[in-house]
């Protein structure tokens, strides 16, 4: 059997692998329905000819829909990266298989990406060869050197869960954060900053999208993921020391008692509809990995918002998304998720909704690597499948508790009707986590916020009634159409007499009260304990800019509002 995976490769583990004993490269891929497939291996210096290439046989390389192969030392030579191209039967084409024959592919499994100097977004969206312009996967290191974790246990907080949404370069990429300039907007910076954190008393940061994304200008946020086994290289160093950076500050804020919790997207890619960037899964199976329709061009299932939709009923992208999940747990040691419109884990490949039995939820519940695992949903997509409460299947799950969100909101502006569902709220959502016998349901899996990442931030939520979106190039008709909020008398803090701004502070501190003394679990979005400011963008996803890093000068100016805020996560707990 050694013999025949020395020769032919091994369909396990997926990705690409060093095999010591062989002194090999081996490569596994998944792909039902590519016709061929092959490999191209490229030095540092020619990213446009491969120093070594061949096609996977599939009476040789292939074992059920895993193309496999081993690549000797000697042949790979001084190779730093690899691409595959697949191709599909003409016959095929008709049942929705969209492939791009002309396209470097990454493997799906890319531990590492590297995008060079000359990486062309647009050429990923059009028809052409592409080499020399795309993302490339990188070889796994030949001698692998494991992470000194020195014995540093995962924090597993109680009762005492205070989440603290993050984006890691806007929490310190303003030069007014007093982080090194080398460390700014990278996961060095937050280690910088872990004191603060400690002083403030909360004890998990939720993390927004650090897999790696799609780099051109307009994805600040990183919902648009390309890689689920690997950092966003820039939020390191260096691309080749982002993942030690990642663990060097997970295991700083575990020494802290902080959890680290990341927010996910597995509901869709950076790859977009049939008019979107190629960059692999759609080349390579995209019937296998996103809802289709199977009537192309135009076949792709759009429950995101984005183009298209992760096929969770699909077993080989369960598989995807459970190996992505154990890669973290395991190999970074990360305490838990949040997921980004989980609702779509509960569509059937036809796209509808299945909430009584989706397997996705049986086989994550039934992984022993990630029993100690925190699970936390947005329970809901961008279609009909808002699932908040008992509708949503993951029964263990938390869940963002939106109903919390907006009840508070309209009971805090002062409209009538919400002071019982207010009640309902601070006394732990009972309605939604019901906790009679038969439900047993819990408090704390509810999610309490006031605002995240999405909309206002705390303190414009107090300042404006209109969102000023212009900035983020869709003539400001982006973001959540009704932010609950008021200004209190004026637009903005230009021309707000003191008794305003006096009132705004008063609510913002109201906002907070409620949050720390409901039963559930209480998450906030960084800079809120100081009254930041977006000046009024409620959708700052492409701003990566001052608009969305966090403006440390606010922390003096606002001194009296942080003390508040501090000493209420104290009083919680």
């Amino acid at each position: 059997m050694n013999e025949w995976r020395a020769s032919e490769g091994s369909s396990y583990p997926l990705g690409a692998t060093w095999i010591a004993a062989d002194k090999a490269y081996n490569f596994a891929v998944y792909s039902r329905s590519a016709s061929t497939l092959s490999l191209r291996l490229f030095t540092a210096e020619d990213l446009v000819n491969p120093v070594f290439s061949m096609g996977f046989d599939p009476m040789i390389n292939k074992t059920d829909d895993i193309w496999h192969c081993r690549v000797p030392e000697a042949q790979a030579g001084s190779a730093r990266y690899y691409s595959l191209r697949a191709t599909s039967a003409p016959e095929r084409t008709g049942e929705g298989i969209l492939f791009h024959t002309d396209k470097e592919l990454l493997d799906p499994y890319a531990k590492a990406i590297y995008f060079p100097p000359t990486f062309d977004f647009a050429h990923a969206s059009k028809p052409g060869d592409n080499a020399g312009l795309a993302a490339l996967a990188v070889l796994p290191a030949k001698e692998h050197v494991p992470f000194d974790w020195e014995g540093v246990q995962q924090p597993l907080r109680g009762g005492d869960l205070t989440i603290y949404e993050m984006h890691v370069r806007g929490f310190t990429q303003n030069p007014n954060s007093g982080v090194a300039p080398e460390r700014r907007g990278r996961f060095l910076g937050v280690i910088d900053k872990i004191p603060y954190l400690q002083e403030l008393g909360v004890t998990a940061v939720e993390l927004m999208p650090i897999f790696c994304f799609e780099p051109h200008g307009e994805n600040y946020w990183g919902y648009m993921p390309i890689g689920f086994f690997c950092p966003h290289p820039t939020y390191g160093s260096s691309p080749e020391v982002a993942e030690d950076e990642f663990r060097q500050m997970v295991k700083a804020l575990h020494k802290a008692g902080i959890e680290v919790l990341l927010d996910v997207v597995f509901n869709h890619t950076a790859e977009e509809d049939h008019k979107g960037p190629t960059y692999g899964k759609k080349a390579l199976d995209n019937t296998s990995y996103y809802l289709t329709t199977g009537a192309p061009p135009s076949a792709y299932t759009n429950l995101s918002g984005t183009g298209n939709t992760f096929d969770t009923a699909s077993r080989p992208v369960r598989r995807f998304v459970l190996d992505s999940l154990r890669h973290w747990v395991r190999e970074n040691h990360v305490d838990g998720f949040r997921f980004d419109l989980a609702s779509v884990f509960a569509r059937n490949e036809d796209g509808t909704l299945n909430t009584a039995d989706p397997p996705i939820f049986a086989e994550i519940a039934a992984d022993h690597e990630l029993e100690d695992t925190r699970l936390i949903a947005e329970p809901w997509d961008a279609a009909d499948g808002y699932l908040l409460g008992r509708s949503f299947p993951g029964l263990n799950w938390m869940q963002w508790n939106g109903r919390f969100r907006d009840d508070i909101k309209h009971f805090v502006r002062g409209d009538d009707g919400y002071v019982t569902n207010m009640l309902t709220r601070v006394y732990g959502s009972d309605d939604l986590f019901p906790g009679d016998p038969h439900n047993a349901r819990h408090p704390y899996q509810s999610i309490n916020y006031v605002v995240s990442h999405d909309g206002f931030s705390l303190y414009d939520t107090c300042a404006y009634e209109e969102k000023r979106n212009w900035a983020n190039g869709s003539n400001n008709t982006d973001g959540p159409s009704d932010n609950i909020s008021c200004n209190y008398g004026v637009e903005g803090d230009e021309g707000a007499t003191p008794e305003i701004l006096r009132l705004r502070r008063r609510q913002v501190k109201n906002f907070f009260a409620l949050l720390m003394v409901s039963a559930g679990t209480p998450m906030f979005r960084m800079g809120d304990e100081f009254l930041q400011t977006q000046r009024g963008n409620s959708n700052p996803w492409n701003q990566d800019n001052p608009t969305s890093w966090l403006d440390w000068d606010r922390q003096a100016e606002n001194a009296d509002m942080l003390r508040f805020v501090t000493g209420l996560i104290a009083f919680r707990n």
